[in-house]
């Protein structure tokens, strides 16, 4: 091995005895490059500039950002060029095999095409690095889009978030490159990394980021419980037939922050509010039915989230709302009302069934009459129950049973409420008094 390349190393291993990884850029290469003349040998390492200047005071930083800076010593120069730290890039650009010098040596001696072109060096880490500008009207990437992708897979989910918060279209050769690498962007990003990317999708444009994930097949190895959906028909309302659990789901997300703009979460609970229909279908009659698919749900929607790296307190809240999502769909009682209002997050769980009432075209006859009752729940109990029944109703009014005995026991708690009424003989007066008044026979 010639001294300069030897010394190279010793520079390597300094380096990682730092805690810094370091090795000489293609050695062979380097070899033959080598003259007499110019005695330099390219080095990469993860270590920045202001951190090289430290283990060697020699050193002569750059400003670039894909060279860390170089340090002449013993006549040879040594080229610092930053490593791929990048956990999402492909394989074959993790290791750097070539560099401008060694290119232009290569080309010199005619060992190298002139049209090829310098491998990926990574540089700092940009949030639009690797994107054209935005104000081009589409989300688009540099380059070829496929090599572009390759040196960092994350940036396909970037390219979808781009697009849902931003609201612009993808590029034709952009989108097709993501898609073919869907395979690639599962195995080489880490949920982490997806899932940062996930957190900075505003609520209103969940549902369209959903949609990109579903329709580049990125959501089919990530969450294969919620893609099913697309094969599992219910009915969204008697006039207008069948739809897919998928397209309600995605239809509820959308639905959800035009009552609670902002809310992340409750968006993300309707997200996984269907997701136990997959396990609870069940045919009968030529109908398919759906029991306790919330409670399914939720224990299906709580194995997904600790997969994606959801933390305790998140995973508990979303359970809980996917849990309870169905309560506010049925009419209830007084009774009822103050139990659901004993629920956490209740405001949420109205604005996930508004929601879901929204997607369907469905009827608000149970929606308002529970919204009516909210008010009542606030009432001590003795006040929601008139202080006579029907039976003492009929014998003080000596009327027969029928619709009039429920408008004046409704109007006696109507009364009750207002505190017109506090006792039994206040409202024995009041019935009958409400009686003659109405000329109730």
């Amino acid at each position: 091995m010639p001294q300069p390349l030897k010394e190279a190393v010793a520079l390597c291993k300094t380096v990682m005895r730092n805690g810094y990884d370091a090795y000489v850029i293609n050695a062979p290469l380097q070899q033959r490059a080598m003259d007499d003349q110019n005695l330099e040998v390219d080095i990469c390492t993860e270590l920045d500039s202001e951190g090289l200047a430290k283990l060697f005071p020699n050193l002569e930083e750059s400003l670039a950002s894909d060279f860390s800076g170089s340090l002449v010593q013993g006549g040879v120069k040594f080229n610092f060029f930053p490593a791929d730290i990048i956990e999402s890039s492909y394989t074959d650009g993790t290791i750097a095999r070539l560099t401008p010098r060694l290119v232009k040596k290569l080309e010199a001696m005619g060992d190298l095409p002139l049209s090829w072109a310098c491998p990926y060096i990574p540089g700092a880490r940009d949030v639009y690095d690797g994107f054209e500008r935005l104000d081009s009207g589409v989300i688009c990437l540099e380059g070829i889009p496929d090599e572009t992708l390759k040196k960092d897979y994350l940036r396909a989910i970037k390219a979808l978030r781009f697009s849902a918060n931003y609201h612009l279209p993808i590029e034709g050769n952009t989108w097709l490159a993501i898609i073919r690498a869907c395979r690639r962007v599962l195995d080489y990003v880490s949920v982490t990394d997806f899932m940062d990317e996930w957190r900075k999708v505003e609520a209103e444009n969940m549902y369209r980021f959903v949609e990109l994930l579903y329709e580049s097949m990125i959501l089919h190895g990530l969450v294969p419980e919620l893609t099913s959906l697309s094969r599992v028909k219910q009915v969204k309302n008697p006039e207008e037939g069948e739809e897919s659990v998928w397209e309600h789901t995605i239809e509820t997300m959308r639905r959800y922050p035009e009552e609670l703009p902002y809310d992340w979460y409750g968006t993300m609970a309707c997200l996984f509010h269907d997701v136990g229909k997959l396990f609870a279908g069940e045919f009968f009659e030529g109908k398919i039915y759906f029991y306790q698919h919330h409670r399914i749900g939720a224990k299906v929607t709580r194995k997904i989230l600790k997969r994606l790296r959801f933390n305790t307190d998140e995973v508990d809240l979303i359970c809980h709302l996917v849990r309870n999502h169905m309560r506010f769909h049925f009419m209830l009682t007084d009774r009822g009302i103050r139990r659901f209002k004993l629920l956490d997050e209740y405001p949420r769980l109205i604005e996930m069934a508004r929601a879901d009432i929204k997607a369907r075209n469905g009827r608000y006859k149970e929606f308002n009459h529970n919204m009516k009752m909210l008010d009542r729940a606030d009432l001590s109990e003795e006040m929601v129950e008139p202080l006579l029944n029907g039976h003492e109703i009929m014998d003080f009014t000596d009327i027969k049973p029928g619709p009039a005995v429920g408008i004046i026991r409704e109007a006696l708690l109507e009364a009750q409420i207002s505190g017109q009424v506090s006792s039994v003989p206040e409202a024995i007066e009041f019935i009958m008094r409400y009686q003659k008044k109405e000329n109730i026979q």
